[in-house]
């Protein structure tokens, strides 16, 4: 009796993965399509990826179906249990890139001119990357591959941050010169944003090949935080050491200047050493730029006036944030300590936001 229980949990299973299959190979295939629809102008093409979301869609909530009907006639635990619930979370992801697919479609479809080679080229790059992205993913969890899924999860996702700078670039001198008319600039700024949100749900699928395979979640994120400052010798210098103390776990955190000082104050030194903070071997650092790096900032926070006028260049995944404080010049303790307050909070309220309430 136990050997034909097992076997059918194990059909249903096979179901459950056969289906998800086509409908992963169909996602793609539409992605692919609509691709093609745009570098050649397709309009027929584009139409039928429109047409074809529809079957995508209804695909996806037969399988959720079959999976909510799995785990109910099953009470599966452990690997079925993860991988039922890998695929319940696959299939939005899924869903979204069949939306995102059937958007480029419509965009295709109201373009008034066929883009010139130089954009379509452009998009085809970042287009290949994020099929390559998908696909690795897609192939770590039909293949219980932990490596490749650790791989994608690491490291494929940001070369198309750097390709989508440059497409950006490009359409921005084309605007300018009339090249690319102006409604269709912005249908093609869309269309780069949406293939990037393809990686971003490949890097999301291979989270849940991850999980489906060590049923193991993502470790929180470590944020990158940049303080700028005028001189790197006050504001910034607290906010770096107040972050380092208060969520040592949820980032790595730097502060520099635009015009950095020659030293710390021995004021400001004592002042941190009291609130446990030991800051006498910092040395007020440069600004540099460009930004872009192996590992980018998640936040960069300008925080006095003219500051933020001063970063340029910006990566496509980096929030620049200005917190202004108006606090008077100088290191008494009173000033000292009322900016000391004022940043605590602000980086307080930052840290909820970026990784939760429970931050620390």
């Amino acid at each position: 009796m136990k050997a034909q229980y097992e076997e059918r949990m194990q059909m249903d299973l096979d179901e459950v993965r056969r289906k998800f299959h086509k409908v992963a190979t169909l996602v793609e295939d539409q992605l692919r399509d609509t691709v093609q629809a745009l570098i050649g102008w397709d309009k027929d093409l584009a139409t039928k990826v429109i047409l074809g979301d529809r079957q995508v869609n209804r695909r996806i909530q037969q399988i959720d179906s079959l999976c909510h009907t799995f785990i109910i006639r099953h009470a599966p635990s452990a690997g079925h249990l993860r991988f039922a619930s890998a695929v319940l979370r696959l299939n939005v992801a899924l869903e979204r890139i069949g939306d995102y697919a059937g958007t480029i479609g419509r965009e295709v479809l109201h373009l008034t001119t066929q883009p010139p080679e130089r954009v379509t080229r452009d998009i085809e790059i970042i287009a290949q990357q994020a099929r390559h992205a998908l696909g690795e993913a897609l192939t770590s969890f039909f293949e219980e591959d932990l490596e490749r899924a650790l791989q994608m999860h690491e490291g494929l996702v940001r070369p198309i941050d750097l390709t989508l700078s440059a497409v950006l670039g490009h359409l921005v001198e084309l605007a300018n010169d009339r090249v690319v008319p102006l409604k269709d600039s912005f249908a093609l700024v869309r269309i780069n944003n949406l293939l990037k949100r393809v990686s971003e749900q490949a890097d999301n699928i291979s989270e849940q090949a991850i999980f489906a395979i060590t049923g193991e979640e993502r470790e929180p994120r470590i944020y990158r935080i940049l303080f700028v400052g005028h001189e790197n010798n006050r504001a910034s210098q607290i906010a770096e050491a107040y972050a380092e103390k208060a969520y040592p776990t949820r980032g790595v955190y730097t502060s520099a200047g635009l015009n950095p000082a020659g030293g710390l104050d021995p004021a400001l030194i004592e002042f941190m050493d009291e609130r446990g903070m030991d800051v006498k071997h910092k040395m007020p650092s440069p600004f540099t730029t460009p930004l872009d790096s192996v590992q980018p900032y998640h936040v960069i926070i300008a925080l006095e006036e003219g500051v933020l006028e001063h970063i340029t260049e910006v990566p496509f995944r980096t929030i620049v944030l200005e917190w202004a404080i108006d606090i008077p010049e100088g290191f008494t303790t009173e000033v000292l300590e009322d900016l000391y307050k004022m940043i605590a909070v602000r980086i307080q309220d930052l840290m909820k936001t970026l990784a939760g309430p429970d931050a620390h």
